[in-house]
């Protein structure tokens, strides 16, 4: 059976690519657009209190396939694969592609070349920007918003994803989130992969069957995952590590022998170290 978390079907409408292995009511081609939010939450159905499953990030695009009369968009993200339910006010036409992201928890786009005007927009790790041209100062993209320059990189720059989710230290702890007003421990993995120029699934499960190579609990480095049944944390040396937990319902730093000792009394165990 095709994960539906990764395959846009239901009983009633799937994506013309899945016919022949799915059944559904009518299959349908996608139409593309862009996340023009800053943040756009996936929801696992159409409504506002349904379970958070993700999130989506300005610039990102989304193959669409169904918008509903209520408002709903029902598609699935390009980057990921992530399928789900978003705010159709989140999306708009697909503009010049990105090519530059936001480096930096957050960061400001103010209308000119002066951080004292009031800003236009406040974009998240990991937003996409066309920039179309830069100054000293300044990355300025299509719309003359002005983004610092040391706060925004290439896309697919290389660069320390540890440091990345550092970062991140006491941000809220938030299921299926995935910015600076709240995160869960795969967003955390995610985003500081990607922002460090590496693409990776969303959910843990995902992360521990696609990344990296075994290596042994005891010879934990610097930027090893360490993974339990639906928890996941990065090791930032030999003895410590960072995630976004629901202990501390934030992103903390801890040793890591304790977070293994704690998180056995509740009954998990580690089930896996990856070595990207």
């Amino acid at each position: 059976m095709l994960d539906p978390r990764l395959n846009p079907y239901r009983p009633d409408i799937a994506a013309a690519q899945l016919r022949g292995r799915v059944e559904a009511a009518q299959f349908v081609e996608a139409t593309t657009y862009e996340v023009i939010e800053p943040v756009a939450d996936i929801r696992r159905d159409p409504a506002h209190e349904a379970a958070l499953d993700t999130q989506a990030l300005k610039g990102e695009r989304v193959a669409v396939y169904e918008l509903s009369e209520e408002g709903w968009a029902w598609g699935q993200l390009e980057r990921d694969g992530y399928v789900g339910y978003l705010s159709a006010n989140a999306l708009g036409p697909v503009g010049a592609a990105p090519t530059h992201q936001v480096s930096v928890p957050r960061t400001f786009g103010f209308p000119a070349a002066n951080i004292k005007l009031p800003p236009m927009i406040a974009l998240p790790m990991g937003a996409g920007i066309a920039v179309a041209r830069t100054t000293d100062s300044f990355a300025v993209d299509g719309y003359g918003w002005h983004y610092p320059l040391h706060h925004v990189a290439p896309l697919a720059a290389p660069g320390d994803f540890v440091a990345m989710a550092e970062m991140f230290v006491s941000t809220p702890y938030l299921w299926g989130g995935k910015s600076w007003l709240g995160i869960d421990c795969s967003g955390l993995v995610q985003l500081a992969l990607q922002t460090a120029g590496q693409d990776g699934p969303r959910d843990t499960y995902m992360q521990e069957k696609a990344l990296g190579r075994p290596v042994a609990l005891g010879n934990i480095r610097r930027g090893d995952l360490l993974f339990w049944k639906g928890h996941v944390a990065i090791a930032r040396d030999a003895e410590t590590m960072i995630h976004a937990n629901a202990h501390h319902m934030m992103v903390a730093i801890e040793k890591t022998a304790d977070a293994i000792a704690r998180i056995k009394a509740t009954g998990s165990d580690v089930t896996s170290v990856k070595r990207l």
